[in-house]
């Protein structure tokens, strides 16, 4: 008898909470493993998914936001292991489910820090209030592989905007296997999307996509590709975070600016009586 032959695991997209080939058909071998081979196509598809997704995902309560981004954290770290077989440190897997919980906890504060009402002359409230800036394309950092998606995703989410990723395309199953937890954590579809493959080849449909409202530069480590994809975004006025530095320590505490600088601020003006 021959020697049993193991079955490879392919990798498909996460795109409306499902789990698609590539309508291209590709795939890539990496990590000893198949992996989806992302198109224009697919980031088209992934940003109409996350369109459809934005009303039911900002119209949520920032408590129930809050709720399933811990759960997030929950189902992560109940596949912890998992993750260290795939070649992710302990620490940085230990490292990203804090980190989904801590902006779980920002959820229903945030609006307290970065809204409020503001002093005006005359018989006023004036009050102004955060709003999610809608979808946002995210270009995930190379490394460290999962504590860096996880970095982008969640300030994304947690205010209420939906999100398309292209993970990084030298460690992508980190990317692929979040989307399993995400899956299964309560989170509506279509609320991250996330294509594996080439990010020059993804990354400049979303930057040019008249439907994405922000974009994510984080993980883009060629500054001619940065400068294209800021051009395209201007198109539509899209909101621009710069690529982070080579050396930036994604251990530290992260702030709030990824989360503010993806909002919209409402300003109300109510008449006090007399």
């Amino acid at each position: 008898m021959s020697e049993r032959v193991a079955v490879r695991k392919t990798y498909k997209l996460f795109i409306g909470g499902k789990f698609p080939r590539s309508e291209s058909g590709r795939s890539y071998l990496v990590q000893d493993s198949n992996v989806s081979l992302a198109s224009r196509k697919d980031a088209r598809d992934a940003v109409v998914a996350a369109r459809a997704a934005v009303k039911g995902w900002a119209g949520a309560t920032a408590y129930n936001r809050g709720q399933i981004l811990y759960r997030v954290a929950e189902m992560l770290e109940g596949r912890r292991e998992q993750f260290v077989a795939l070649g992710v440190p302990a620490d940085e897997v230990d490292a990203a489910i804090d980190r989904w919980v801590w902006y779980a906890g920002w959820s229903d504060k945030l609006p307290q820090v970065y809204g409020g009402a503001n002093p005006v002359a005359g018989p006023y409230f004036n009050l102004s209030a955060p709003e999610p800036t809608g979808v946002v394309a995210v270009v995930a950092p190379e490394s460290p592989a999962l504590l860096g998606l996880v970095s982008v995703i969640a300030p994304a989410i947690v205010t209420g905007n939906t999100v398309v990723v292209a993970a990084s395309p030298a460690a992508p199953l980190a990317a692929v296997t979040l989307a399993e937890v995400l899956a299964t954590s309560d989170l509506p579809g279509g609320v991250v999307n996330i294509l594996t493959g080439r990010i020059t080849e993804t990354a400049p449909t979303l930057a040019a996509h008249m439907d994405v409202n922000a974009i994510d530069l984080t993980g883009v480590a060629d500054a001619e590709l940065a400068v294209e994809l800021e051009v395209k975004a201007a198109e539509n006025l899209k909101r621009v975070l710069r690529p982070a530095p080579a050396d930036h320590d994604w251990h530290t505490d992260p702030g709030l600016t990824r989360m503010t600088t993806l909002l919209e601020t409402k300003t109300v003006w109510h008449p006090k009586g007399v």
